[in-house]
């Protein structure tokens, strides 16, 4: 009888071992700071993790880029991934440099056209989100303009409209031509915005 009740415990010892391992080697923590990416896995025996890194690196960076994309597709994004390299059930975690489930991104200024309150040159940290407020300085993707980074002046449904802070309207003679040089403004639609800025 204690032979059986010794043995029923090695079993159960022996599952509970590999169950561990199984869900343990499921993992992949990813990291975002705005500019760059880590990726660190803890995958079973066979898996090419070398590959599935440079894979998940190379797709979080696409996402930080592109507008369309969120929280929701990174993490997808990255199951599908975990999935063609053998993982059947990865367990994916996302963490940046402004909390969980966050997706920040770095951009740059390029002109004067939100002086005072951003110099041209100056690095912004964007939480890539499309949750805006009137008032919130944002960079979008403007079809008439392209990339630009506003401040949200009004919302109407999904449309809204980017204003430049600098109010300054200055002319120049260009070839003859009599310019008149202001901050852009325009509406793009809510798709369209990049994210929010939350550090500069």
């Amino acid at each position: 009888m204690a032979k059986k009740i010794i043995l029923a415990i090695i079993a159960i010892i022996i599952i509970a071992f590999f169950a561990f391992n199984f869900f343990l080697n499921d993992t992949v923590n990813v990291y975002i700071d705005g500019e760059n990416v880590s990726v660190t896995t803890n995958t079973l025996p066979g898996v090419n993790s070398s590959g599935l890194n440079r894979e998940i690196c190379d797709y979080a960076i696409y996402v930080m880029n592109d507008t369309s994309s969120n929280i929701t597709a990174l993490k997808e994004g990255i199951e599908n991934i975990c999935r063609d390299y053998g993982m059947e059930n990865p367990k994916v975690t996302i963490d940046s440099s402004i909390g969980k489930n966050q997706i920040p991104v770095i951009v740059h200024v390029d002109g004067t056209s939100m002086l005072p309150t951003l110099q041209d040159g100056q690095a912004v940290l964007i939480n890539k989100t499309h949750d805006i407020q009137p008032g919130d300085i944002v960079v979008a993707d403007s079809d008439e303009y392209g990339a630009v980074i506003k401040r949200v002046g009004e919302i109407d449904g999904s449309q809204v409209y980017l204003e430049s802070d600098n109010k300054n309207v200055a002319y120049e003679y260009i070839n003859g031509e009599l310019y008149e040089i202001k901050g852009i403004t325009t509406w793009v639609d809510i798709s369209e915005i990049n994210g929010v800025a939350i550090a500069y």
